[in-house]
Formats: C-alpha cells, structure tokens, sequence
C-alpha cells in the first residue's frame, strides 16, 4: 500500500534543500564534516529527521485535516462527520458508513453497537476484508488492531489507499484513453492526475510535481481558469510573492463556482512543507468539477490580434504641436481596454485622446500632440497586455515654422505700380522665428 520513507509513507512532505556548500565546513579537529547531498551535516541530519517525524511536523498536521476533509465530504451524504480520523474510526461505524457512500455497496451485518473491544474489532475486520476480497483493494501492513487502537500513520495509510482507489484511480477523466502508454491502466495515480493537469494548463506553466510548483497560488489559478475558462483569467499577472492571497481568490472561485470543496486550505498549499498527498487528494476533484450557472466569466481578450497603423507611431513625420494620430483596430482580439501611453524625451507621460469609432472593425482613433522635439515612446496596451510592436519609437521633429510671425513687403506687393513685363520685388521677414 505505501513504502517507509522519512516521511512515514511515500510522497509526504514537500521540496528539497539548498544543494552543495561552496565550502566545506571543518569540526573542532580541522577535518571537513560528512556532508549529504543537501549540505547537512549527520547531526543536521538526523534533526531534520526527528522533526519530520516529529507528530506535529507540519506536514502531518496538513494532510490529517485534509483526510479528515476528504471524509467528511462523503460522510456528509449520510449525516456523519469526523473531528478526530485517529479516534473515531476505532468502532468501524464511521469506517463502514464512509465504504458505503464510497463503493455505492451495503456492507454486510455488523454491529451497530459496539461496546466491546471484541465488538470494534469485528467490524473494523468486516471492512476490510470488504475493500480486500470485493472491491480488489490491496492492502499491506495494516489490520483491524491498528484502527481500533488509534495508530495515526496506519490510519492515515488507509485514507490515503482509499483517496487513491475511489477519487483518482477509478473515474474516466478528459484527456483519457484507456490504451495510450503512461495513461489509462498503464498509469499510476499519481501519473494520471499529473498527465491530467499537464493537458489542462498551459505550456508556459510547466507543473512537474505536486508541492513546490504550486505554493506561489499561481498555478492552482491557472488550473481554475483551465476548467472554467475567463472564471481567474489574469492568473498569470498575479504577483509570485503574495502566494497566499493568489491561492485563496483561486480556491473561493472554485468552491463557489465549481463545486469544489478546500480539503486543503490556501495557507496549507502555499506552506513549503506541503505534502503530495494533501494536494493530490485536493487536486483530484478537478477533472470532475462542472461551471455553475451566473459564474462571474470575464470576458478573454488576446492583445495579440491588436492591429496598430497611422502616422502617429511611425518613425518620421511627426511635429511639435502638430496632432500625431493613429489607430487600434480590435475586432479579432476579443473585448478590453485600449491604453495608450505616450512617454515625451524626458520621461514623461504626455496625453493621448481616444475616440472610439465604433465600426466593423472596432477600431479607436488616438490622438496625441507631441511637446517637444526628440525621441517619444508609444506604448500600446489591450486589455492590460501590450499589442504587437510595441512600444513604438516615433521621432518628433521641431515644430513647423508659424506663418502669422512673418512678415512681407516691397513694391511687388503694394496695389498699384506694378507693370506688365516689368521686374518688381518683395521681401519676406522671418526673423521673429527665431
């Protein structure tokens, strides 16, 4: 059923160490200490150790309340719920009722009143004999003993055996044929569920394990807007560092809106120490969710199918004072914002008007009036994403020379005096311009 490990089975706690030391490290003796992959010492070691096996290591503490999560979800069917998976499983009733909602199977007679050790013992033996010899479940190491006793790590064992048998191996999930290699009967659970989420999300989230890569809450919200397209569609703009509130909005969209149950908590996800098992069990309610009518989708937009043109954000041709216009075409692109920024040589924001023309092709006419001579920048975004070829790099020539400072005079220009065949003057002066 599960292999020891430092973990108490396999899979438990989260990520690795920092990896080599630059420099050894020498004892009082001069000689370098023996070191492990990840730089501990033996005595570093063996505290590592004593604290991941400790009863309240924080993985432990993480996956009984997912456990416990987990069952009260099923138990609920019938009226049940469990405070305590290392107490009251110890009669078998709970145990029994939770087998039930789960193989959709009555259990045969069993005592309904167990007052004796005899009694507990008998029912918890009834069960699993059930999930051995009926449902095909394997069992190791594990009897009635320990669950009427109370040993935690043997009960969570279970739970886990039967996480994996009822939510993960069983169902036919999307993106499931049963002959392809590495999938269908060919796969481990924790494979199918991976080569699930793997084709759920998209490529430029690479997930390839089940703690690390999901505490900063920006993958669990990729996985949302994966199974309810536009429900979290700016996952990817959500700042890495404020995991916990990334994970929390991720989560109450998809309890509220999914159907899908916290059997972890967004502070529990985003805990380092996560364990594999704590997010397989949440995870695995993903391939099954369906959208529920009046969910908050937002609008997509792809900035990529913006279409930019006009002399306003070409490289010459542009003058101090004069209007620099040029136009967004947004048809293909989906619904959003357009946001011209239009930053002047020294850096600083100059005002662009926009004007929505409201035609086939969605098109918003922008117009800006340059301030000074020198390189501009025009950032063009959609929807919050910048557009194909921006930022554009307009050159502002010096402004045009202005006609009312001039002035002209001489004998070409007066009313009379002027002869047929015969040369004549004006002057034009400008000298004002400058």
């Amino acid at each position: 059923m599960y292999n020891q490990s430092a973990n108490g089975y396999s899979g438990g706690g989260g990520g690795g160490g920092p990896g080599y030391p630059e420099n050894p490290r020498y004892n009082d003796e001069g000689e370098p200490y023996e070191e492990d992959e990840f730089g501990r010492t033996e005595e570093e070691f063996a505290e590592d150790m004593q604290r991941e096996l400790a009863d309240d290591a924080p993985w432990k503490r993480i996956q009984q309340n997912t456990f416990t999560r987990w069952a009260n979800e099923h138990l609920k069917l019938v009226n049940r719920n469990l405070n305590d998976l290392q107490s009251e499983l110890g009669d078998g009733l709970n145990l029994i009722a939770l087998i039930e909602v789960l193989s959709q199977k009555k259990l045969p007679k069993y005592n309904k009143r167990p007052n004796f050790i005899s009694q507990k013992l008998a029912n918890v033996s009834m069960v699993l004999d059930f999930l051995e010899n009926t449902e095909r479940i394997r069992l190791v190491n594990i009897d009635a003993t320990h669950i009427v006793e109370g040993k935690l790590k043997l009960i969570l064992g279970l739970i886990w055996t039967l996480i994996l048998h009822y939510s993960i191996s069983l169902p036919m999930w999307e993106f499931e044929t049963p002959d392809a290699p590495g999938s269908g009967r060919d796969a481990t659970p924790k494979q199918k569920l991976m080569n699930w989420i793997q084709e759920k999300l998209p490529p430029e989230l690479p997930i390839s394990n089940f703690t690390s890569d999901w505490n900063d809450g920006r993958a669990i919200g990729a996985l949302v807007d994966a199974c309810a397209p536009g429900l979290f569609p700016d996952w990817n703009k959500r700042d890495p560092r404020n995991a916990l509130e990334n994970a929390k909005e991720a989560m109450d969209l998809a309890e509220r809106w999914l159907g899908i149950p916290q059997l972890i908590q967004p502070h529990e996800m985003v805990n380092p120490q996560v364990d594999e098992q704590s997010m397989m069990t949440y995870l695995s309610q993903y391939p099954s969710a369906k959208l529920k009518p009046g969910a908050p989708i937002q609008p997509r937009t792809n900035s990529a199918r913006v279409r930019c043109y006009g002399k306003g954000i070409e490289p010459t041709g542009n003058q101090v004072g004069a209007p620099a216009k040029f136009h967004v075409e947004t048809f293909a692109a989906g619904q959003g914002n357009v946001e011209p920024i239009v930053i002047n040589p020294r850096g600083q924001r100059e005002k662009c008007d926009v004007e929505f023309r409201n035609d086939k092709n969605q098109t918003y006419d922008c117009t800006y009036y340059p301030s000074m001579e020198g390189q501009y920048k025009v950032i063009v975004k959609y929807g919050g994403q910048e557009v194909p070829r921006s930022p554009f790099s307009p050159y502002i020539e010096g402004k045009a020379g202005d006609a009312s400072q001039c002035r002209a005079h001489g004998p070409g220009l007066e009313p009379n005096g002027v002869m047929v065949d015969k040369p004549t003057w004006f002057e034009i002066d400008a000298t004002s311009l400058f």
